[in-house]
């Protein structure tokens, strides 16, 4: 209806109806930000609640198709941003917002964080092609680093059990979001390269994982610490965080990023069926090959024994030829053993006469005769010493001092024990000692005279 007039009588319909539309017209297009309050869901599907401040409130209302896009789970007393329209509730008269998007408080300053790093990342040449590490041919297995109690390690562990039931896992417990979070993620991802490098584990492939939510809820997969951890990894390291509409930093740094982790799984295993079926067609072909081969060879076989003679007489004729041979060598080897026999009585011979204990027997005869002569030389040998060495002794003592004595004379030593040869070398009243051929006496000099 046209704009009405200070003298036009409304109804309530009408009242409220001129309302919403001036509302509507005037707030298209609106961004709010408060807590929620009195959030209810009915089984509508839509989404009623109260959104406040420290001074005021309005009532919100989130209709199904809408909210179903919102990937985290609202609370109250949870701080949020939401963008829509205001409206009027005919019915009520109530002035509500009516709400297309909703995300948590803070939201924006996430996504200028995680633009940041992502920027700051890509120019450092983490993003590069040329870095990424191939995934292994056989992938035998996998280390898990996810939540123990979420849904992505179901997701993971179901596709794997029907796609290849003989894959191990290995699952590396960490929380998936919150403060705590990123640095477990970190370490875990450390934890796994330093347990293969030792050898305690024979993992071929990291796979880093949870299920979808808010930019929020995914943030410690934004985080620098987690994105060093990847790319510090020798291992390939596979990234399926959240929904295929989301992105980390993770997936941008990770070797190979997965839409999903049911995605994931997929691409880290073979599916059996395929491989069984793969093998049932190998099997058919290997069996008609061989078949044809066998066909082949037996038409082979049937050719040459067309062309193959009768065996027995030439056998007749090997067996003639053998017991020729036999007898020849029967006489070679006893001619041989003549000979043989002979040369080795011929060696005995020699051998005898060389024998040791003749030889021996010779040797000491020749040393009993040595020994003799060896005996009667030293015996003349001694005699005739001991004969001169009685000649020497006569000698000695007929030249010796001790005759001299005898005859008469004596030896003067002075204080010292030498000889006195010289009167000049004495001083009167000096002491001086006299040897004579029996005793010895006391002197002392009186009185010197030269000669």
């Amino acid at each position: 209806m046209d704009t009405p007039t200070p003298q036009d009588t409304l109804s309530v319909t009408q009242l409220n109806r001129l309302a919403k539309q001036l509302l509507e017209d005037c707030f298209a297009q609106v961004k709010v930000s408060g807590e929620l309050s009195t959030l209810s869901r009915p089984s509508s599907g839509h989404w009623y609640f109260t959104l406040k401040d420290d001074r005021a409130q309005i009532r919100c209302a989130f209709f199904r198709g809408r909210n179903m896009r919102v990937r985290f789970q609202p609370e109250v007393d949870q701080q949020v941003t939401v963008t829509g329209k205001v409206s009027l509730y005919e019915g009520r008269g109530d002035y509500q917002l009516i709400v297309d998007e909703m995300q948590p408080a803070g939201a924006g300053a996430l996504a200028a964080a995680f633009e940041r790093l992502k920027e700051e990342l890509r120019e450092a040449g983490w993003f590069d092609a040329a870095l990424k590490q191939p995934l292994p041919e056989t992938i035998n297995h996998i280390a898990v680093v996810t939540s123990p109690t979420g849904a992505a390690i179901h997701d993971i562990l179901s596709v794997l059990a029907r796609r290849w039931p003989a894959m191990r896992v290995s699952v590396l417990p960490v929380l998936v979001q919150g403060d705590q979070a990123a640095a477990q993620i970190a370490n875990a991802l450390a934890t796994a390269n330093r347990w293969r490098d030792a050898g305690h584990q024979d993992f071929d492939v990291i796979l880093l994982s949870r299920g979808g939510g808010s930019l929020e809820d995914l943030w410690p997969f934004n985080e620098r610490r987690v994105a060093e951890a990847i790319r510090a990894s020798s291992l390939p390291v596979v990234s399926a965080v959240g929904h295929e509409v989301d992105f980390s930093i993770s997936d941008f740094v990770a070797d190979v990023r997965a839409a999903t982790p049911s995605a994931a799984a997929e691409l880290l295993s073979p599916d059996q069926h395929t491989l069984l079926s793969r093998l049932k067609l190998l099997h058919g072909r290997l069996v008609a090959g061989q078949t044809r081969r066998l066909d082949l060879m037996r038409q082979r076989c049937r050719e040459l024994f067309g062309r193959l003679k009768d065996p027995r007489s030439q056998l007749r004729e090997q067996s003639q030829r053998l017991d020729d041979l036999e007898m020849r060598l029967t006489s070679q080897w006893q001619q041989g053993q003549r000979r043989r026999f002979q040369q080795l009585h011929g060696l005995e011979k020699q051998l005898h006469l060389l024998s040791p204990t003749r030889q021996l027997g010779q040797r000491h005869r020749e040393l009993s005769a040595l020994n003799g002569r060896l005996q009667t030389a030293w015996q003349q040998r001694h005699k005739a010493a001991s004969t001169h060495l009685q000649h020497l002794e006569q000698q000695l003592k007929s030249l010796g001092p001790q005759q001299t004595l005898n005859r008469g004379y004596a030896i003067v030593l002075d204080e010292r024990g030498q000889a006195i040869r010289d009167s000049e070398s004495l001083t009167e009243g000096q002491q001086l000692e006299g040897r004579f051929a029996r005793g010895r006496a006391q002197l002392a000099v009186t009185k010197k005279q030269a000669q």
